[in-house]
């Protein structure tokens, strides 16, 4: 092709010869002939100095797709996933409240590294749908440089929508009786618990609404810190007032997830304070110590309390009822029309 026509393996503008044995003057791949023809072609209705025409120049040549994409993304699910799971099978939603720091993506991050490495006393993994969002936040406590431990095992979690939570799920098997239990855990920004607390800004925390167990991951560090210590114990009481308004009063189970075990064991002195302050609004709670990762191996596992903290927020704390309670027969009377009368 030469640089008067645009016809593969044509020569003419160095021999002369058409390549298609046609007249050079009238053949439509000459480039001076082809950009003639465009230009009296009656089908172009733009001409050259027409603006719109102009305008068009440089414009992108095709649309953007006004579709979604054809494949859901497999990292943290959204609530309106976790909805459409929750109509075809029980599903556990957590709520998982703390302010920066304090533990809570690490606290998933290392229950997802125990379970995946059956090492979680009494559960077995079953299923996950989310395993990419799982990865996403473990790949900081996978990644050492010749056997040293990152100074800090999980990145800060931050999400595409400032406005909608997202969430992790597992399906894990209970060793004792065999009971498939679903969970819908969120990854949230610390930061959303502190607006929560200093603003009331509650509109992120209506799945709360629907959660059975929530989960408030306070940094055993700053117990243990006098200068700290008292900041903390004031937040988890104006948390739990935040909770009741928005949940109306009522209140699922409450757990203070209290990290960090490996730096010691929480004094008595503290869990009393702490549960003195939420029965100034008549709240009671549940603490249950534990260590996602652990500086100190000899003494404490890493992963330490974190089955005792899916077992505490999978059991009801509601006594078993009977369905149909036995009672013995009187004779003469009518038992099918009396039933109960009594009771």
């Amino acid at each position: 092709m030469s640089a008067a026509c645009n016809f593969d393996g044509c020569t003419v503008g160095e021999t002369g010869t058409c390549a298609l044995e046609r007249d050079p003057a009238t053949c439509e791949h000459r480039v001076g002939n082809a950009a003639s023809a465009t230009a009296i072609d009656p089908a172009n209705k733009g001409e050259p100095s027409d603006p719109t025409a102009l305008s068009a120049i440089g414009a992108p040549v095709l649309e953007r797709s006004t579709g979604t994409s054809a494949f859901p993304s497999s990292r943290t699910l959204g609530p309106d996933a976790i909805s459409k799971m929750m109509a075809s099978r029980y599903v556990t939603v957590i709520g998982i409240l703390g302010d920066p720091e304090s533990g809570k993506t690490a606290c998933l991050a290392s229950l997802y590294l125990m379970i995946s490495n059956a090492e979680l006393a009494g559960w077995m993994f079953a299923d996950s749908k989310s395993l990419m969002a799982f990865e996403d936040i473990a790949r900081g406590a996978r990644e050492w440089d010749a056997g040293n431990p990152p100074e800090q095992m999980t990145v800060h979690t931050e999400l595409s929508d400032d406005r909608r939570p997202g969430f992790l799920h597992m399906r894990l098997v209970r060793d004792s009786d065999g009971r498939r239990v679903d969970l819908a855990l969120p990854d949230l920004p610390g930061e959303w618990t502190t607006e929560l607390v200093g603003t009331s800004r509650a509109d992120r925390f209506e799945f709360l609404k629907a959660a059975e167990v929530i989960w408030v991951v306070l940094d055993g560090r700053a117990l243990e810190n006098k200068e700290r210590r008292q900041g903390v114990i004031s937040r988890v009481g104006q948390l739990a007032g935040r909770l009741g308004t928005l949940l109306g009063g009522e209140l699922p189970k409450l757990l203070l997830v209290i990290t960090h075990r490996d730096a010691g064991e929480p004094s008595a002195a503290v869990t009393t304070r702490l549960e003195a302050e939420l029965a100034k609004r008549g709240v009671t709670a549940t603490v249950v110590p534990v260590a996602p990762f652990s500086d100190n191996d000899e003494q404490v596992k890493p992963g330490f309390g974190l089955n005792n903290l899916i077992t505490a927020s999978t059991t009801s704390g509601l006594p078993p009822v009977k369905f149909w309670p036995p009672s013995d027969p009187a004779e003469g009377a009518r038992s099918y029309i009396g039933y109960r009368r009594d009771r």
